[in-house]
């Protein structure tokens, strides 16, 4: 669209002299931006000859010195890791020293928070990077464990949302399952989901993500990466986890939803089964949300681009991939949101540390709260006592 050119045009015009980028190579455009081998050694001033590098285009250089990856993403990171560190933090620290009884939903929260809090943490040395031009400087290992943490992350939080969406209905359809077998059930599943993640990000370590630019004097990570690693590892790999840890789970956690509209509004009206149905409904507005905003499009342009590139040998959808790729971390900001509609717990224990009153403090304020409540019911019986005994 119109919208998207301008912001593309306006966001990758580079910030500094592209005269060195008049490479009589064309080359291909996108993310992962491909870079051929420059095998001309590089002398420094003090006649120190450095190891080859890489050669990227003029649209290459664009992007690694525009203000889209050197403004706009350090930006966004930024409110991601501002955001997302304490609330996932407090939210973990809820649900392990604050939460009694660990119900399968708590443990798929607890599980959710530590994979945010896990790939949020390492989220300034990714901000650093892009703020000094996407230079690089921590070594090949940090790269690689920066982008394992990222893209896990992301798969991770997939997996553990339909993992409690398909939880959910199933405690609506079976309530009277015992949930000590549950939880068993729900410990075994997320060991499971911790140990496919790290299988599938293995590949990712397997590849060298970093790659020196001579004609920027940077280091990369991830952002250029050869030709061959492109059209052939990349594209298998990145397609492989679209299908089966994307579309599938995706398919799952619709239909978890769908089913478990259908057996609320099946359902006798009572006071409870409205509640119930408002709290569902606003859960499946805020996974819907976190879908359509951070998965689908990170998910679905990764494909396209990867696609375009085996394909035709280049991609034009690097804006909008870029994007919806940095967007795809605020599932780390909308999760609490998913834990405060899915546990009653987790609302009042989060208010409690937000207010900073202690377990004692809380503990003294149920039982003057049951006190009450016991004295108003026998308050309530001995004046119903009292009425039957004057009509007799």
């Amino acid at each position: 669209s119109l919208a998207w050119r301008i912001l593309s045009i306006t966001l990758l015009h580079p910030c500094g002299n592209t005269d060195f980028c008049n490479d009589p190579c064309p080359l291909s455009k996108g993310r992962s931006l491909i870079g051929n081998v420059d095998k001309s050694p590089v002398v420094t001033g003090r006649g120190v000859t450095v190891k080859p590098g890489f050669s990227v285009d003029e649209f290459s250089t664009s992007v690694l010195t525009g203000k889209l990856t050197t403004v706009f993403l350090p930006v966004v990171y930024t409110i991601v890791f501002v955001v997302g560190l304490p609330s996932n933090g407090m939210a973990l620290w809820v649900f392990l020293f604050r939460t009694k009884k660990k119900h399968p939903a708590v443990i798929y929260m607890v599980n959710l928070a530590l994979a945010d809090l896990l790939s949020v943490t390492w989220f300034p040395l990714k901000i650093a990077y892009h703020i000094h031009g996407n230079n690089w400087i921590y070594g090949e290992s940090l790269c690689k464990v920066l982008i394992g943490f990222f893209y896990g992350n992301m798969y991770c939080s997939i997996l553990f949302m339909t993992c409690l969406s398909v939880q959910r209905y199933w405690v609506i359809v079976n309530p009277m399952v015992h949930p000590k077998k549950q939880a068993n059930i729900a410990i075994g599943v997320s060991l499971g989901i911790w140990l496919l993640i790290l299988l599938l990000t293995i590949p990712l370590y397997a590849v060298k993500q970093t790659s020196y630019i001579p004609a920027l004097n940077i280091t990369t990570c991830h952002d250029v990466l050869p030709e061959e690693v492109l059209v052939g590892d990349m594209f298998n790999y990145f397609l492989s986890l679209a299908i089966g840890v994307f579309l599938f789970p995706a398919f799952l956690t619709a239909s978890a939803y769908v089913l478990m509209i259908r057996t609320l509004q099946s359902s006798a009206m009572d006071e409870s089964s409205g509640k119930k149905r408002r709290r569902a409904i606003k859960l499946i507005v805020t996974v819907l949300a976190m879908y359509l905003i951070c998965f689908t499009p990170s998910n679905l342009l990764l494909v396209v681009h990867y696609f375009l590139i085996k394909t035709w040998g280049q991609s034009h959808v690097y804006a909008l991939y870029i994007v919806a790729l940095c967007l795809s971390t605020l599932n780390s900001c909308i999760d609490p949101f998913v834990y405060y509609f899915v546990s009653q717990d987790f609302r009042d224990h989060a208010k409690n540390a937000l207010l900073c009153r202690s377990v004692r403090t809380v503990k003294r304020m149920q039982v003057s709260l049951s006190s009450k409540k016991f004295s108003r019911k026998s308050s309530s019986y001995s004046s119903s006592s009292t009425s039957v005994k004057g009509s007799y």
